[in-house]
C-alpha cells in the first residue's frame, strides 16, 4: 500500500481545504510531520484512517455517526470531505468520504441532516481517466478491507505505529499483552474453538449422564422385576464402571430367575398329575352316583305304572270302540250335512215370505214366479220415460252453462275495459325503459374503449415497475461484473509482471551446453537463473488473460442487458406515464365499475322491448275478447228460448210416466225391487222342498251303517266316535305307557350299581377342587417366574443395547473432555497450563520478537535482543513472557527494567517487527507508507542516529516512513517535512519536499 495524495475539507482542526502530496514527501524516504501540540498532527493520520475505513481510531470517533469529525472552524455552507488517493495490490484507487452533515435548510428556518456519502474510483491507465466503481458504504468497506487484508485496528497498529502503546506493551503483564495481540492477530477463532470444545464437553457429559440415568432406571426396573434377587450398584450417573456393574447385576438376576423358573416348572408338573388323578376319581364317583340315582328312579316309576293299570285297560277299550265307530263316520257326516242344508233352506224361505205382500205370503212357488214376470213386463215399459228424464237433466245443465258463460263474458268485458283504460300510461312507461336501456348501451360502448385504454396503461405501469426493479438488479450485476473484470485484469497484469521478473529463469530452462544464449550469445552458462517458488509460467499468464477476457465479456453482456432493460423501462414509462401503479389501478377499477353498471342497465334493453311487444299483443287480445263477448251474448238469447220449449214438453211426459212416485227412476226402482223379491221367494220355496227329501234319505242310510258296525242306534255310534285331536291324544297315552314299561324293565335289569356302597360325591368334589387350587397356584407361580425371566431378558437386552449405544458417546466424551482440557489449560497433560489462544499468541509473539530483534540490534549497537519466554508469572499461565537479553552482561532480564530511551527504541523495534508479522499475516500486502508517532526526545544523539539509520533502511524498494515528533533536531536532520500550523481560524498544512 502506498499513499499518493490526501485532500481535507472542514475536517478536525482544518477549517478550510488542505492537501498533502505524499509522492513529494516520500521522495526522500523519510519525512517529518511536526507542529505544536493540538495543531492537528494526529488528525492527518485520522483522515487517512477515516478515508479507508469510514471511522477514526479509538474514542476520537465520538457519537453521531461521524458528525463530530466536522471542523468547528468551517464555514456554514462548506461540507466536510476527505479524499485519499492510494495504490494497493497494483490498483490505483481514489476514496472519497463525506460524513453526515447538519446544514441549514434551503427553505425556511432550522437545519436538516444530509446522509453520509462515499465514492470509490479506479484509475484506468489505458484510457487515462478515472472510472466509478461504487457508491455503497458496505461494498467500499468490504473492498478496502479485502485489498488491505487488515481490519481498522490492525491498520492503526501496523501503519500508524503508536510508540506509547508498545512501551506499555513492554511493561504489561501476560493478560494485557494477550488482549493487544488478540486484537492485532484476530485470534477470536481460537477462543471460539476453546468455547466450542467446552460446550461440546458439557453436551457430551450431559448426554452420558442422561444415558447413565436411563441405564439406572432400567436397573431399578430390573430390581423390581427380580425382587430380592438383584442388588443395584452404588454409583451415580457419569461415574466410571456404572455400565459394567449394571450388566453384571442383571446377569446374576437373570440366572437366579431361570433357576426359580425351573423349580416352578417341576412343581407345576406334580400339581398337574395330582389334578388329573383327582379329576378321574371325581368322574368315577359322579358316574356311580348317577347309576344309583337312576335305579332308584326306575323303581319309583314301576310303582307308578302299577297304580295306573285300570285306567290303561279302560283307555284300550275306548280306543277299540272308536275304531269301530270310524266305519259309521261317513254316514254321520252325510246326515249332518243334509240336516244343515235343510235348515238353511227353511230359514231362507221364511225370510223371503216375510218380505212379500200379504196377498202373496202363502203362495206357492208357481204363483210367486207368475207375479215376478208381471212386474218385469211393467218395468220394461218405463225405458222411454227414463230417456226423457235424462234429457231434462241435460237441458238444466245447458241452461246453467249459458248462465256461466254470461257471467264470464261480463267479467271479461269489465277486465278488458279496466286494462284498456290504463293502456296509454303503460305504453309510455315501457317506451321510456327502452330508451333508457338504449342510452346505457351507448354509454357502455364508450366506457369499454376507456376501460381498454386504462388497462393498457395499468399493464404498462406493471411492466414499468418490474423493469425498474430489473434495471436496479442489472445495474448491480453490471457493477459487480465490472469490478470482477477489473480484478481479473489486475490479477493478469500482476502475473504478467511476475513472469517478466522471472523471465530469466524461463529462458535459462531452454539453455544447453555449447548452444548460444538467445540474449547474450554466450555458449557457456556458468550460473543460469533458477526458478523460485511461486514462479509464473506462460500457461498461468494465459489462464489469467482468459479469465480477464471472460470477465470482460460478462461485463459487456451485463452492460448490454442493462441498456436493454433501461430501453424497455423507458418504453413502459412513455406508455404508462409517471402516475403510480396504485392510482392507475384505482382508475381502472372505477372505469370497470362504471362499465359494469352501464352493461347491467343496457342488458335490460331486450327485456324492455319484449315487454312492450307483449303489452301491445295483450291489448290486441283484450280488444278481440271484448268483441267476441258481445257476439256470444247475442247468440245466447236464441239458445235460451229453444231450451225452454223442449223442457216444457219433457216435463209433461214425465208427469204421466212416474204416477205417484217422485220420479221415473223411483218408479222403476219400486218395480225392480218387487220383481227381485218375488223371484227370490220362488227360489227359496223350491230349495226348501228339495232339502227335505235329501234329509230323509240320509237318515235311512245312517241307521243301516250303525247296525252293521255293532251299535244299537246311530246315537251310540256318534258317541263312540273320536275327533282327530282326541284320537291322537289317546293313542299318545297308550304309546307312552308301553314305552315307559319297556324303559323301566331295562333299568331294573341293571342291578350292579345298586349293590355297591353309596357314592360320596361331596368328598370327591372337595378333593378335585383342592387339587385345582394347588394347580392354579403352581401355574401362577410358574407364569410369574416366566414373566420375570422374560422381563429381565427384555430389560437386560435394552440395557445392553443402551450400553452399546453409549459406548461411542463415552469415547467421544473422553476425547472431547481431553481436548477441552488441553485447550483450556486445565489438563494434566498441559504442563504449562497454556490455553489454545495463548499458545497461538505465543507463537505470534515469538515471531514478533525475532523480527524486532533484527532492528533492535542495530539501534542498540548490538547490545540488546528480544526473546520470547514460556515461563509462568506467579500463579498465572505461561506463554506470553517477553525478555531482553543484554549482550554486555550475558544476562536475560525483564523488559520493564529498560531505561526511557532503551524502552523507546525497543518499543520502536517491536512495533516495526509487529508490522512485518501482521503484514505477512494479512497475506503479504506490501506497506510502502508507515507513520511513527513520538518518543524520539528520549534518545541521545548517537542512539538517535542509529534509530534513524534503521528507519532509513526502511526506504528500500521505495518505502517511505513518516515520523510524528516535536524534536527540533529532527527538523534539522529530515528535510522533507509536513508542518501543521494552528491559528484562530483553524489549522493549515505547509509541505516542504526533499529538495
Amino acid at each position: 500500500m502506498k499513499l499518493h495524495r490526501l485532500d481535507l475539507t472542514a475536517f478536525g482542526p482544518f477549517g478550510t481545504a488542505q492537501s498533502v502530496d505524499f509522492d513529494d514527501l516520500s521522495g526522500a524516504g523519510l519525512f517529518l510531520l511536526h507542529g505544536p501540540t493540538g495543531a492537528g498532527k494526529t488528525s492527518v493520520l485520522d483522515a487517512v484512517c477515516y478515508a479507508l475505513y469510514g471511522s477514526v481510531p479509538g474514542a476520537r470517533q465520538g457519537g453521531g455517526q461521524g458528525m463530530t469529525l466536522r471542523s468547528d472552524h468551517a464555514a456554514v455552507g462548506t461540507r466536510t470531505e476527505v479524499r485519499l488517493e492510494l495504490t494497493v495490490a497494483g490498483r490505483r484507487l481514489e476514496v472519497t468520504r463525506q460524513p453526515p452533515w447538519e446544514r441549514p435548510k434551503l427553505r425556511g428556518t432550522g437545519t436538516t441532516v444530509d446522509k453520509a456519502q462515499t465514492w470509490l474510483r479506479e484509475y484506468d491507465a489505458v484510457t487515462g481517466s478515472w472510472k466509478d466503481l461504487s457508491r455503497s458504504h458496505q461494498e467500499i468497506g468490504e473492498e478496502i478491507t479485502q485489498l488491505l487484508g487488515m481490519s481498522r485496528e490492525q491498520f492503526c497498529q501496523v501503519v500508524l505505529l503508536p510508540q506509547g502503546d508498545f512501551a506499555r506493551f513492554l511493561r504489561a503483564d501476560a493478560e494485557a499483552r494477550g488482549k493487544l495481540l488478540g486484537r492485532l492477530f484476530d485470534t477470536r477463532r481460537f477462543a471460539e474453538v476453546e468455547k466450542r470444545l467446552a460446550e461440546r464437553r458439557r453436551t457430551t457429559e450431559a448426554r452420558v449422564r442422561e444415558g447413565d440415568a436411563a441405564l439406572l432406571a432400567d436397573a431399578h426396573r430390573m430390581q423390581q422385576a427380580a425382587g430380592d434377587a438383584m442388588e443395584l450398584p452404588e454409583l451415580a450417573p457419569g461415574e466410571p464402571g456404572l455400565a459394567e456393574a449394571v450388566l453384571g447385576a442383571a446377569a446374576v438376576a437373570r440366572s437366579t430367575a431361570r433357576e426359580l423358573l425351573t423349580v416352578a416348572d417341576c412343581r407345576l408338573t406334580a400339581r398337574e398329575s395330582a389334578q388329573a388323578a383327582a379329576d378321574r376319581d371325581l368322574a368315577d364317583t359322579r358316574e356311580l352316583d348317577r347309576l344309583q340315582r337312576r335305579f332308584a328312579e326306575a323303581r319309583e316309576r314301576a310303582a307308578r305304572l302299577a297304580e295306573g293299570d285300570d285306567a290303561h285297560r279302560a283307555a284300550q277299550r275306548r280306543m277299540e270302540r272308536a275304531r269301530k265307530a270310524e266305519a259309521v263316520a261317513p254316514a254321520l257326516d252325510l246326515r249332518d250335512a243334509a240336516e244343515a242344508e235343510h235348515e238353511r233352506a227353511s230359514a231362507a224361505r221364511t225370510r223371503a215370505r216375510a218380505r212379500l205382500p200379504r196377498d202373496l205370503a202363502d203362495a206357492g212357488a208357481a204363483g210367486l214366479a207368475t207375479a215376478a214376470r208381471r212386474a218385469a213386463e211393467e218395468l220394461g215399459g218405463l225405458e222411454s220415460a227414463r230417456r226423457a228424464e235424462r234429457r231434462l237433466a241435460e237441458l238444466v245443465q245447458e241452461q246453467a252453462g249459458l248462465d256461466r258463460q254470461e257471467r264470464a263474458d261480463e267479467d271479461v268485458l269489465q277486465e278488458a275495459e279496466a286494462w284498456l283504460a290504463g293502456w296509454e300510461a303503460t305504453r309510455a312507461g315501457l317506451q321510456d325503459r327502452v330508451e333508457a336501456a338504449r342510452q346505457a348501451t351507448a354509454r357502455a360502448d364508450q366506457l369499454d374503449g376507456q376501460r381498454d385504454h386504462a388497462r393498457r396503461r395499468l399493464d404498462a405501469a406493471g411492466r414499468r415497475d418490474r423493469f425498474a426493479t430489473e434495471a436496479d438488479e442489472a445495474q448491480r450485476q453490471a457493477l459487480a461484473a465490472a469490478e470482477h473484470a477489473v480484478n481479473t485484469r489486475a490479477h493478469w497484469l500482476d502475473l504478467k509482471e511476475q513472469r517478466l521478473n522471472g523471465i530469466a529463469a524461463e529462458l535459462a530452462a531452454g539453455l544447453t551446453d555449447g548452444a548460444p544464449c538467445a540474449v547474450c550469445g554466450a555458449t557457456e552458462h556458468p550460473a543460469p537463473a533458477r526458478r523460485t517458488a511461486g514462479h509464473v509460467d506462460r500457461e498461468a499468464e494465459d489462464r489469467a488473460l482468459a479469465d480477464h477476457q471472460a470477465a470482460d465479456e460478462r461485463r459487456a453482456r451485463a452492460e448490454r442487458r442493462l441498456g436493454t432493460v433501461r430501453e424497455a423501462l423507458a418504453a413502459a414509462t412513455a406508455e404508462a406515464g409517471d402516475t403510480p401503479t396504485a392510482r392507475l389501478a384505482e382508475e381502472a377499477g372505477e372505469l370497470e365499475e362504471q362499465y359494469t353498471r352501464a352493461r347491467t342497465a343496457a342488458s335490460g334493453l331486450h327485456a324492455a322491448q319484449e315487454e312492450l311487444r307483449r303489452a301491445e299483443h295483450e291489448r290486441e287480445q283484450r280488444v278481440a275478447a271484448r268483441q267476441q263477448a258481445a257476439v256470444r251474448s247475442a247468440s245466447r238469447v236464441a239458445a235460451r228460448d229453444r231450451l225452454e220449449r223442449e223442457r216444457t214438453t219433457l216435463e209433461e211426459e214425465l208427469t204421466r210416466a212416474r204416477g205417484t212416485a217422485e220420479s221415473v227412476g223411483a218408479r222403476a226402482a219400486q218395480l225392480e225391487r218387487r220383481a227381485a223379491l218375488l223371484t227370490e221367494a220362488a227360489d227359496a220355496v223350491r230349495a226348501a222342498d228339495d232339502t227335505a227329501g235329501r234329509l230323509k234319505d240320509a237318515d235311512a242310510r245312517l241307521a243301516d251303517a250303525a247296525f252293521r258296525a255293532g251299535f244299537d242306534t246311530p246315537r251310540e255310534a256318534a258317541a263312540a266316535l273320536l275327533d282327530a285331536a282326541a284320537h291322537r291324544e289317546l293313542q299318545h297315552r297308550l304309546d307312552a305307557r308301553d314305552t315307559e314299561e319297556a324303559a323301566v324293565r331295562a333299568l331294573l335289569a341293571e342291578s350292579d350299581a345298586a349293590r355297591r356302597a353309596p357314592a360320596d360325591l361331596a368328598a370327591a368334589e372337595a378333593a378335585a377342587a383342592d387339587a385345582g387350587r394347588r394347580l392354579r397356584d403352581a401355574s401362577s407361580a410358574r407364569d410369574a417366574a416366566a414373566l420375570r425371566c422374560a422381563e429381565l431378558d427384555r430389560l437386560s437386552a435394552h440395557a445392553a443395547d443402551a450400553v452399546r449405544r453409549l459406548a461411542p458417546l463415552r469415547t467421544e466424551h473422553a476425547r472431547v473432555a481431553r481436548l477441552a482440557g488441553l485447550a483450556a489449560g486445565t489438563s494434566a497433560d498441559n504442563e504449562r497450563r497454556m490455553r489454545l489462544e495463548s499458545y497461538v499468541l505465543a507463537a505470534r509473539l515469538e515471531q514478533v520478537a525475532a523480527a524486532a530483534s533484527a532492528r533492535l540490534l542495530r539501534m542498540s549497537s548490538g547490545r540488546y535482543t528480544l526473546v520470547h519466554s514460556d515461563d509462568r508469572t506467579g500463579r498465572g499461565r505461561s506463554g506470553l513472557g517477553l525478555h531482553v537479553v543484554d549482550a554486555w552482561t550475558g544476562r536475560e532480564r525483564d523488559t520493564a527494567t529498560l531505561s526511557g530511551g532503551e524502552t523507546f527504541f525497543a518499543s520502536l523495534a517491536l512495533a516495526l517487527g509487529l508490522a512485518d508479522v501482521v503484514t505477512d499475516e494479512a497475506g503479504g500486502v506490501r506497506l510502502d507508507t508507515l507513520f511513527i508517532d513520538e518518543g524520539f526526545g528520549s534518545l541521545d544523539e548517537q542512539t538517535l542516529d542509529e534509530v534513524l539509520d534503521v528507519l532509513d533502511a526502511l526506504r528500500e524498494r521505495d518505502r517511505s516512513v513518516g515520523i510524528v515528533s516535536h524534536v527540533a533536531d529532527l527538523r534539522r536532520r529530515i528535510h522533507a517535512q509536513l508542518e501543521v500550523v494552528k491559528g484562530r481560524s483553524g489549522s493549515v498544512l505547509r509541505q516542504r519536499g526533499a529538495g
